[in-house]
């Protein structure tokens, strides 16, 4: 049985990795930041039934924070992190610190136009030029067989795919579900955020969202239920809506009624706490 352990050097991170190529064995890796969830330990799993040996990132970006965001207050616990990954069968867990990650001198960026510059990229300026250059880094630094990512940050996923596509990089990325409560409320570390009363309101995020998306399926115009499940949070206690769009799964352009292959994605405000979320439209799965 491989023993988990951790690295903090991209050296050694490829030390342990070109050993495993020797032995003609297939990795699967997991990049987070931390704070892990049922959401993250899904990935790790999936990667463990799927590939021979599996690595976790653990690296809070600084670069995918704007200057008013919530760096410094984002959850950190690293010991409770490693703990779970070894429960949950994960073979590495690559920790580097900010000057592993961002020598001296570093000035280099991946931005990927189109797809990062709409919803969060407009909401978020930099964000995805952060996401996106942190990844590459990882893949080239790792260079796995498979990269797993939560379907729950859809459009990074989708910008992920780009840039693995255009940077021709010999990774296949595979999206995985998205894990949700029992009222429908999607994991995520900022979850922690939320104070009870708001925990309560949080379900409707999903509730509005399937609703939209069902009645996009029924031949809905996209506008105008954009425009009414902003109203609908907002009467659920949301006190700023960044978004709801609906969206192309594949372009994030704007959905032309009728069409098929749709996503609605938003992003709402309860207290401290910005959710984001997104559903198909078509083929919903009923909660657990």
């Amino acid at each position: 049985m491989t023993k988990f352990e951790t690295v903090r050097r991209v050296a050694d991170l490829r030390s342990r990795l070109a050993a495993w190529r020797r032995e003609g064995l297939s990795i699967g890796f997991v990049p987070t930041m931390g704070a892990l969830h049922e959401g993250h330990f899904s990935l790790v799993r999936r990667s463990v039934e799927t590939r021979d040996r599996t690595i976790v990132s653990l690296f809070v970006n600084p670069r995918q924070f704007g200057p008013t965001e919530d760096f410094a207050l984002y959850p950190r616990d690293e010991a409770a992190d490693s703990a779970a990954l070894a429960r949950q069968g994960a073979h590495l867990l690559f920790a580097p610190d900010l000057i592993e990650m961002y020598p001296p001198g570093s000035v280099t960026t991946v931005t990927v136009p189109g797809l990062g510059d709409m919803l969060e990229g407009e909401f978020r300026p930099g964000f995805f030029e952060g996401v996106a250059t942190v990844v590459t880094k990882l893949l080239i630094q790792a260079m796995p067989d498979t990269a797993f990512f939560g379907e729950k940050d859809y459009q990074q996923l989708l910008v992920i795919k780009r840039l693995v596509a255009d940077l021709d990089l010999p990774v296949e990325v595979v999206g995985c579900p998205t894990v949700r409560e029992a009222d429908g409320l999607a994991l995520s570390s900022r979850n922690a955020y939320l104070l009870p009363v708001e925990r309560a309101r949080a379900g409707a995020l999903y509730r509005v969202l399937t609703d939209t998306a069902r009645l996009i399926e029924a031949g809905a115009d996209p506008a105008g239920t954009e425009a009414d499940a902003k109203r609908a949070l907002e009467r659920a206690g949301f006190y700023k809506v960044d978004y709801v769009a609906v969206r192309d799964a594949e372009t994030l352009e704007p959905l032309v009624r009728g069409a098929s292959g749709g996503r609605v994605l938003a992003a709402a405000w309860l207290g401290m706490a910005r959710l984001i979320d997104n559903v198909p439209v078509g083929a919903l799965s009923p909660l657990p």
